[in-house]
């Protein structure tokens, strides 16, 4: 007697989109010998699975034990429907003026650190990826700071406007390939590229001659404006006191400490004492600078942290940082692309005006960065505990589950300095990245396209705004204008909640 065949449509929830999450389906729907189909809708990813009902639902159990490493499984759903009788698994295609009225409610990807297949490839001169600074694939590189819209998809995202190669599309189309159904997918002939420029925005050299020339200039105690994943970095040679000195004056930071890059762990144990929870934290995906106790004697320039104790490292997220560094042989201030209280620069445009008076020449590129995200930061605690002192780059828009789900969409718009603002989208809440001080225009423009983004892409449509109880803070402004049900918190007891949470 034959095994009974089922058929059976589910409905995955959380962080699965852009990490590989349809690709992963796939393989392991033709292992178990299953026909349908899997694809990204508004709300997640959907699965019709046909096939021996053991396997379906081997299947269904690899979906919540087994999801890829960047995935976050919230909620499965599965209700068997009629069987098809189809005779193959695929994946489909995203109908976006289908789903373009729905409610986008699924999770945006953050964006990771090139996992270590990818540096291989930029590292081995035999690789048609050998030095090049947009290397990704399923398991690395940029999500939220690219993605304009939901589902994720490339057109979709700000890669839509660079065709594959022949070379790209055939990975991205085999199931077995690493970079099976990578949207950011790209290579030196049809990706993004960069471009090295003067003060003024001319361009001079362009794609490897332009790396050269950046780390010629570093090496030359030249301070540089590079950018990054989620916006511009001033960087600069750490141990050259003339140059720290330089960039300290020209971007009117007084003495507060500059983040350092270096190129591995063991270079960052010279410079810190990290403890296991430190490395842990500094070898993570997510990849925020970890500030932890300074060791004596080392060769950086006084002015990096003047007076200070303590040191925020971190190591290279993407393949640009990890080409500089190595390049240069020396660990690199890279503190955010901005005067002191700005939010970091992240269009191109905005970049040449506010930067071009701060440095000697601009490493660009011509992926265009749709929502600023500065780095993140989190401190060694006692040597064995990570405190986050800015959830941004790496975290945000991570959603964190709610005790008790929210009975109606809340969103909430914070303080007036170092601003956050959130939604509540049922059961979880979603914080933006790190926006930064509100009396600054830039920043509060900055604020206001967070909300919109943030709501959009949780397709958040708010019926309360909390907000501090001050009513002289710009936030608190904004949010009585909105004209919803307000939903006051005094500053202080909102720090203890925080604490408490």
């Amino acid at each position: 007697m034959s095994a009974p065949v089922v058929r059976r449509r589910v409905a995955v929830h959380g962080t699965v989109q852009g990490v590989g999450f349809r690709p992963f389906v796939y393989r392991h729907a033709v292992e178990l010998a299953l026909t349908g189909f899997v694809l990204n809708d508004s709300t997640g990813v959907v699965i019709e699975a046909e096939g021996d009902e053991a396997a379906v639902d081997e299947l269904c159990r690899r979906l919540v034990d087994m999801p890829p490493p960047l995935a976050i499984v919230a909620s499965v759903e599965a209700a068997d429907i009629p069987a098809r009788g189809t005779g193959a698994f695929e994946i489909v295609a995203t109908d976006l003026a289908a789903t373009a009225s729905g409610a986008p409610a699924v999770a945006v990807s953050v964006d990771t650190a090139t996992c270590a297949a990818c540096l291989d490839e930029v590292d081995d001169p035999d690789n048609r990826r050998y030095r090049y600074p947009f290397t990704n694939c399923t398991d690395c590189g940029p999500r939220y700071t690219i993605v304009v819209a939901v589902p994720y998809d490339r057109p979709a995202t700000t890669m839509s406007g660079f065709a594959m190669c022949a070379a790209c599309q055939a990975e991205y189309d085999d199931p077995g390939d690493r970079r099976f159904h990578a949207q950011p997918n790209a290579c030196p002939d049809c990706g993004p590229r960069l471009r090295w420029c003067s003060p003024d925005g001319t361009t001079r050299s362009e794609g490897d001659a332009a790396l050269d020339a950046a780390v010629a200039a570093l090496t030359t105690g030249q301070i540089l404006a590079i950018k990054g994943i989620g916006g511009y970095h001033l960087a600069a040679d750490a141990t050259d006191e003339d140059a720290v000195a330089s960039l300290r004056r020209r971007k009117a930071r007084d003495d507060k400490p500059f983040a350092v890059i270096v190129a591995d762990v063991a270079a960052a144990e010279v410079l810190c004492a990290l403890g296991s929870a430190g490395r842990d934290a500094l070898v993570s995906v997510r990849r925020p600078i970890v500030i932890a106790p300074r060791r004596p004697g080392t060769t950086l320039a006084e002015g990096v942290a003047p007076g200070l104790t303590e040191l925020g490292v971190f190591l290279p997220y993407s393949p640009l940082h990890h080409l500089l560094v190595n390049a240069v042989g020396r660990p690199l201030v890279m503190t955010s692309g901005n005067l002191s209280d700005e939010p970091i620069a992240h269009d191109d445009a905005d970049a040449i005006a506010r930067l071009a008076p701060l440095v000697d020449g601009l490493l660009v590129h011509d992926r265009r960065i749709h929502i600023r995200c500065d780095d993140s930061v989190a401190r060694v605690q006692s040597g064995h505990a990570v405190q986050m002192l800015r959830r941004s780059r790496g975290y945000s828009p991570e959603p964190r589950a709610l005790p008790v789900a929210a009975r109606r969409p809340i969103l909430a718009v914070g303080a007036e300095l170092k601003s956050t603002v959130a939604v509540t989208n049922g059961v979880s809440v979603v914080a933006s990245h790190h926006i930064g001080d509100l009396e600054h225009l830039a920043t509060y423009r900055s604020f206001l396209q967070a909300v919109d983004h943030l709501c959009h892409l949780c397709d958040v449509t708010p019926e309360v705004v909390a907000h501090d109880l001050h009513p002289e803070y710009l936030s608190t402004k904004f949010a009585v204008d909105l004209e919803l049900e307000p939903c006051p918190v005094q500053h202080h007891h909102a720090h203890i909640a925080s604490c408490m949470a």
